[in-house]
């Protein structure tokens, strides 16, 4: 069913502007500076709810979008608006908040607020949604006029309630279900972290003398092992581009991938062909160009996640948001490095000396200038090999835990879709 498909008897199709505000004003009369109101990048917006921050009012008050108890927020970036970043404001502090320029601020007039905040989930509202969207790569953005211009089947206020109500039951379930295997899966990777963090600080044999590192994050280590500054292993350090020598017109499909932090999963690589440039700006930007054992670092959000340059990546482009670290490999083996800042302790500590004020961010400095554990080559790579060892005894588990989740949100986005369209009876809906 589509939106210009016939609505259920009772139904009518109505423009979507005439039961909602976009982006509607909000009135900040008698507040002071020094007033703490809710304030919500984009990572804070998760499907169907928001990790509350504070902030004080004269910081975002001019910059940010503004939107209040009841209001419905939405990504229009990729990829959150296909991953479903939406919820409904509430408990916000002072009753207003702030977020991110990202945001589609929506205020029900007509419709119910649960009903549209369900039905803006539907595969009906996202297709057009994502069939609207303009610009380049991983700076697309739905066009504001899907909410004027987009049809919804819209039932009376009370069927609106009973879908809403029925919806609230069963998706609920179902996030329960899809909890609970995150939270193997948390478990999994926890199990992981902590077996790297175990060989990367204190080595393969349980025997071994120790010594004091020096460094209040990592405690004694093996007696034989090193522990230099980053840059005193590595050829060189180098940041991405810099905006002004990258413009979101030069970004094409299926040319040369450009690797930024979101392409980072998983400690691999992963690109996304959406996000590349073409072969004539990838020999512009030939200093970003990647070779075989490079580390790509992300510079900003999650400090430590990075991943090694495989053979097959090899002229790839070192993105925007990220930093490359070309090792010596007479004295570091590359996958080596990478598992010490995958460990949660370099990672944390990594966290701790970054600067930016409202998002972390990662320096040629700063890396270049952390101390990393170091045993002789051969051990290192003896290391990596018990780590991947490892992986692969996990892996079976892992990739059937991310399928059953894949499938258990592919029925909640089919559940959602049948129900705001009038596909399931609602008799059905009260057994």
């Amino acid at each position: 069913m589509s939106s210009t498909d016939p609505c259920p008897k009772g139904w009518e199709t109505i423009p979507l502007r005439y039961v909602c505000k976009l982006n509607p004003s909000v009135a900040f009369d008698g507040l002071d500076e020094d007033d703490d109101l809710t304030f919500l990048p984009m990572d804070r917006v998760k499907c169907g709810f928001f990790i509350p921050h504070t902030e004080k009012f004269s910081k975002h008050g001019s910059s940010y979008t503004a939107f209040e108890n009841g209001d419905i927020v939405m990504a229009k970036v990729t990829p959150c608006f296909e991953n479903g970043n939406i919820a409904i404001a509430d408990d916000l502090a002072g009753g207003k908040g702030f977020g991110s320029s990202e945001l589609f601020i929506i205020r029900p007039t007509v419709a119910e607020c649960k009903f549209l905040f369900y039905y803006l989930q539907s595969s009906i509202f996202k297709q057009d949604g994502e069939a609207s969207m303009t610009g380049a790569g991983g700076l697309k953005r739905v066009s504001p006029d899907v909410l004027r211009q987009h049809h919804l089947p819209c039932p009376s206020q009370d069927i609106q309630r009973h879908i809403a109500n029925y919806l609230d039951r069963e998706t609920s379930r179902i996030d329960g279900l899809i909890a609970e295997k995150e939270r193997m899966l948390a478990l999994l990777e926890e199990k992981r972290s902590a077996l790297i963090s175990r060989l990367v600080t204190r080595g393969l044999n349980p025997n071994a003398p120790f010594k004091a590192s020096g460094q209040e994050w990592l405690g004694e280590i093996p007696a034989h092992w090193d522990i230099p500054q980053l840059r005193f292993v590595c050829r060189s350090l180098q940041i991405g581009p810099f905006g002004t020598q990258l413009h979101a017109e030069e970004y094409i499909d299926n040319g040369v991938p450009l690797i930024n932090p979101a392409h980072l999963k998983g400690n691999k690589i992963t690109p996304d062909y959406g996000v590349s440039v073409d072969e004539m700006t990838a020999e512009r930007l030939e200093i970003h160009k990647l070779e075989e054992g490079d580390i790509v670092f992300g510079r900003r959000g999650e400090l430590g996640r990075c991943g090694v340059v495989q053979q097959d990546q090899v002229g790839w482009l070192c993105g925007t948001g990220s930093l490359r670290a070309r090792c010596n490999k007479r004295l570091a083996d590359p996958s080596y490095v990478a598992l010490v800042f995958n460990g949660s302790s370099a990672a944390t500590r990594l966290t701790l000396e970054s600067v930016g004020s409202t998002m972390d961010n990662l320096n040629t400095e700063m890396l270049g200038h952390f101390r990393i554990p170091l045993p002789p080559l051969a051990e290192q790579k003896e290391i990596v090999r018990v780590v991947e060892s490892g992986q692969r005894t996990g892996s079976a588990l892992r990739d059937n835990l991310q399928a059953s989740i894949k499938l258990a949100l592919d029925r909640r986005a089919a559940l959602i879709t049948a129900a705001v369209t009038g596909q399931i009876p609602l008799e059905q809906m009260n057994k």
